[in-house]
């Protein structure tokens, strides 16, 4: 036996030195601990459990020769956070090298924290809540995309059809909350307004749900956006459907959350989410991620027995994740491995670097971390329609929507919902006031034709059996408003009313306008007077009567005043009193001719005549410019100046019904509301003015610009716009939409003439017909008639005090009041000679004594008149 032994050794050592090959034990792979946190009795866990260890099977079947194996070490959050962060704190004290999720956002927010003072990478696929950022986790590594990076698309999909406000309901969680103020963000940029917001919370019952639907479906925005959980939009959907909310007119959006393929789940609820648009991220398809589906599909028949989740054929986007997490993890382990001794945590700081720069093709598309999360990529717009998502288009970052195909709504219809509920006014008349109406309406079309985006309306009449039936201030009360009105009820309620509206402030309270498209204000229309120019007092027209008596009594007063200052001095003003009178009359209506023939001496009478021929030559120019456009000019003169006229004769007056004209003359102007009747139509503002006010009529028609125009254009010879709720992200585009049509004057001028023809008279032409130039009043020239009164009693005063004085005695004194003006009046009517007739045969210098010397007693006079 020993020989035999020796001989075994033998030829053992000479095969071995044959074969020149050495004989090695098999070297055991370095185990590396890390810790997976799930909640295993939900779908998305269960699924990513499965997924993750087939990732490992697949993995290091073919990476057997690594020298690193991950040591999954597999734990239950059940669905609760502080256990979550429990199983977290057990997985660290055992010395675990990185965390595999948790399952939710809030479960993240611990566990993360945890990580951080330990230096554990965290590393999650399904918590995509945007508030969990790697950029300010360092530690914190996701492995999907956040709910930020769906946005966008949802924002695109919100403006491609027209979508000016929508309501987003989601729940009162972190996932839920996180989301807004990105929305709120997308929404602002593409002018789309959120009016109200749904928060619901996690726990709510179907009661809760309902409710809150209840305060919705009683809006008018029927536009919803749906980001919750899978289990709370399950009972949210099935609430809907059964409020009645899942049917024609309303428009659902989900976010991916929502989507089958990130929770099975939701295919159970299906059936109450048909006509539902949503987005999910786009897989691209690869023999190697259908030959994974297979195998999925077949380990899924076998163990789904038994199990609620046997309907599940198709692993979801959760799934795939999990499955690239894990080949992520264990590439970048064993790279670390080969360079270092992973079982020192002080090299765990290296793995997270190498996790971080990790890329690879995966199943879920291409894995490339940028700052610490999956990049955006494109996703996939889809619509529930029967029991599957139906995809209908893309979207990409670079280059948007594309290939969008038409979606079947709720209530199982092609017809875009959500549409704008469009309400018009309805008139009794048929007559060319409902021209106002129809140019109102095309003016609207051609604005939405040049709208930036497409707007889906529907037009609904504001009537009652086919007739109009309330006020234009009733009728913009019906824009967002219940469906009740005082004591009346409404089929209606109003997104935009259309129409031959009016701006008026107390409707800007409550509405926003457009910008106005037609001029408005108000006028009143009376019956105009016969042609004054056949009238044969005519050339008493340019003067009022004050006018006429304050300047003949100017005449009068002058030629008085310059007859005082000249009678002593100058003979041509002496004479008989009968002469006199005649002289102070002729002189001073010669003037206005500049006839006056009479020679005057005093340098006072002069000044009185300079300014008194500056006024005459004022007086006579305004008369002949105003009697000549009186002759040359038809004006048309009413019978009522103003408002004001009429009411203090108790006239009777009218308004075109169902405007605001009524409550503008009780409240501004002030009439009786007794006093006021209400008509329909230029014919019977005809009829109401021929009759007049004491026959049945009125005296006069109170209405806006437009339709007294109308009427002028058919019996005698401009703002108007849209009202939208206050806010309405649609006032901006429209008023610039309107802007656009009135500059292409081709379109809008076409427009005008369709319904106006080429006889639209314009306000100035309206004004001087209904109301004539009025006549000169004393008014117009008071000032010159003050100067000219001023002028002329500084000379008399001074002419008196100087005659006074130069005749009054030491014996005047002693007389009385009588006496004194009777001796004056004697005086004054001695003639002083220093100024002869022309055919006199003195000269200026007086008479001559025989010695060649002039009288004295002349050169006494000349002084006393100087």
């Amino acid at each position: 036996m020993p020989n035999l032994h020796g001989s075994l050794l033998c030829l053992s050592f000479l095969l071995l030195c044959i074969w020149g090959r050495p004989i090695m034990a098999i070297p055991i792979p370095i185990p590396i601990p890390i810790g997976v946190v799930l909640d295993l009795n939900s779908s998305i866990g269960s699924i990513s459990n499965s997924c993750i260890w087939m990732a490992y099977q697949d993995f290091y079947e073919r990476h057997s020769h690594y020298k690193t194996r991950l040591s999954l070490q597999t734990r239950d959050s059940g669905q609760n956070v502080v256990t979550a962060a429990s199983i977290a704190q057990e997985l660290l004290n055992k010395k675990v090298h990185a965390i595999i999720g948790p399952q939710t956002s809030e479960q993240a927010w611990f566990i993360i924290e945890l990580g951080s003072k330990t230096k554990v990478p965290v590393i999650s696929y399904t918590a995509t809540s945007p508030s969990l950022s790697p950029t300010r986790k360092p530690y914190f590594i996701r492995t999907a995309r956040d709910d930020s990076s769906q946005v966008e698309a949802i924002a695109a999909i919100v403006k491609a059809y027209g979508w000016r406000e929508i309501v987003p309901i989601y729940e009162d969680t972190e996932y839920g909350n996180a989301l807004n103020p990105y929305l709120n963000d997308a929404f602002v940029k593409i002018g789309t307004r959120v009016p109200y917001r749904c928060v619901i919370g996690p726990r709510s019952g179907g009661i809760e749900i309902s409710k809150e639907l209840e305060n919705l479906k009683g809006m008018a925005t029927k536009v919803f956006l749906v980001h919750m959980s899978t289990e709370l939009g399950c009972k949210l959907f099935l609430a809907a459907k059964k409020a009645g909310m899942m049917t024609v007119g309303y428009a659902w959006m989900v976010t991916e959350g929502l989507s089958a393929e990130e929770d099975p789940m939701v295919v159970k609820c299906m059936d109450s989410m048909q006509g539902v648009l949503g987005v999910r991220p786009s897989l691209n398809h690869s023999n190697r991620l259908d030959n994974f589906n297979k195998r999925w599909k077949g380990l899924s028949a076998i163990s789904g027995k038994g199990n609620d989740d046997s309907n599940v054929l198709n692993v979801t986007i959760f799934g795939l994740w999990a499955y690239d997490t894990v080949w992520a993890l264990a590439k970048a382990v064993e790279k670390v491995g080969q360079e270092n001794t992973l079982s020192q945590r002080k090299n765990i700081s290296t793995l997270l670097k190498t996790i971080l720069a990790t890329k690879f093709n995966g199943l879920s598309g291409n894995f490339h971390l940028v700052k610490g999360q999956l990049e955006p990529s494109t996703l996939e717009v889809f619509n529930v329609v029967d029991q599957a998502e139906r995809s209908i288009g893309n979207w990409m970052p670079e280059r948007g929507l594309s290939n969008l195909k038409q979606p079947i709504w709720p209530g199982n219809t092609t017809e875009p919902p959500a549409k704008l509920r469009i309400g018009i006014p309805v008139t009794n008349s048929n007559d060319e006031f409902k021209k106002v109406l129809n140019f109102s309406f095309e003016v609207f079309f051609e604005a939405v034709k040049v709208l930036p985006f497409s707007l889906h309306y529907e037009l609904f009449p504001f009537e009652k059996h086919g007739k109009s039936a309330w006020t234009y201030d009733e009728l913009l009360m019906q824009i967002k408003k219940k469906a009740s009105f005082l004591f009346l009820s409404f089929s209606h309620r109003y997104d935009v009313v259309v129409g031959d509206v009016t701006i008026v402030a107390d409707r800007s309270m409550y509405v926003d306008f457009t910008m106005p498209f037609l001029e408005s204000g108000v006028a009143m229309l009376v019956l105009a007077k016969h042609d004054e120019r056949q009238n044969i007092w005519i050339f008493l027209k340019p003067f009022s009567w004050d006018l006429w008596l304050t300047t003949g009594a100017a005449f009068i007063f002058t030629g008085f005043i310059v007859w005082f200052i000249e009678h002593r001095s100058n003979s041509e003003f002496r004479g008989t009193p009968k002469n006199q009178l005649g002289m102070v009359l002729w002189f001073s209506f010669s003037t206005l001719v500049f006839a006056q023939r009479e020679r005057i001496v005093n340098n006072w009478s002069r000044f009185i005549l300079i300014i008194w021929f500056f006024l005459v030559l004022i007086i006579t120019q305004s008369y002949t410019a105003s009697l000549a456009s009186i002759l040359t000019v038809q004006k048309l003169q009413p019978e009522f100046v103003d408002a004001e006229e009429i009411k203090r004769n108790n006239y009777f007056v009218g308004y075109h019904q169902r405007s605001f004209v009524r409550e503008l003359l009780i409240e501004k102007l002030g009439f009786n509301e007794s006093k006021l009747k209400g008509y329909d139509g230029p014919k019977a503002f005809q009829e109401a003015l021929s009759l007049g006010s004491n026959n049945g009529g009125v005296a006069a028609i109170f209405d806006e610009i437009v339709f007294i125009n109308i009427f002028l254009m058919k019996y005698g010879c401009k703002k108007y716009q849209m009202a939208f709720p206050q806010n309405s992200p649609l006032v901006p585009y429209l008023s610039r939409a309107i802007i656009n049509v009135i500059e292409n004057k081709t379109t809008f001028d076409g427009i005008k003439k369709k319904y106006f023809s080429n006889d639209v008279i314009s306000e100035d032409v309206s004004t001087s017909m209904a109301f004539g130039s009025p006549n000169l009043t004393l008014k117009s020239f008071g000032g010159l008639f003050i100067i000219t009164l001023f002028s002329s009693l500084l000379p008399l005063t001074v002419h008196l005090f100087k005659f006074i004085h130069s005749k009054w005695t030491v014996q005047n004194f002693q007389r009385s009041l009588s006496k004194m003006i009777t001796e004056l009046a004697k005086h004054f009517k001695e003639e002083c000679s220093l100024h002869p007739p022309p055919n006199s045969p003195e000269t200026e210098e007086g008479s001559l004594d025989s010695d060649g010397t002039r009288d004295q007693s002349i050169i006494q006079n000349e002084e006393d008149l100087r």
